[in-house]
């Protein structure tokens, strides 16, 4: 029977400082130990995630629940033992034409109105095609291969 192989990239850029831990948490000695401990944490942690997820999803099934009974009942809020809920609506912005929008930022230069994430699979394809893409620097990340033996 095949092994399970499970990895996780863990990328750190060779500008930032080592991540801090607590005080008199002593690492083990030997790289062995160290690889066992990091997929032990890992296991803890994604453990762990999975019941903040399931708890997140109750939550937000239960949020929707209440606004969807209390406009119903006429009443702008309800109170527990507690905690007070209250719906309050507020409008948010969406892009609805995204050629006018382009448009704009470029003839008004207000480059703020947009997030600074950028795709890093379309910059691949462009250099990996040949094409330059100005103001964009690459550099070697560092990474972590986990995986279980």
């Amino acid at each position: 029977m095949a092994k399970k192989k499970v990895e996780m990239q863990a990328e750190k850029t060779t500008s930032e400082k080592p991540a801090k831990v607590k005080p008199g948490y002593k690492f083990p000695k030997m790289i062995g130990a160290c690889a066992d401990k990091v997929y032990e944490l890992r296991e803890k942690r994604k453990a762990m995630q999975k019941l903040v997820d399931e708890v997140e999803e109750e939550e937000k099934a239960l949020k929707e629940h209440i606004i969807n009974i209390l406009p119903k009942s006429e009443a702008s809020g309800a109170s527990g033992k507690l905690a007070n809920v209250k719906v309050v609506t507020k409008e948010v912005p969406q892009v609805k034409d995204w050629d006018a929008f382009y448009k704009y930022i470029k003839k008004t230069g207000e480059f703020d109105l947009m997030g600074r994430t950028i795709s890093r699979t379309s910059i691949e394809e462009r250099l990996d095609a040949g094409k330059k893409v100005p103001g964009i620097e690459m550099f070697q990340a560092v990474t972590l291969s986990i995986t279980k033996v």
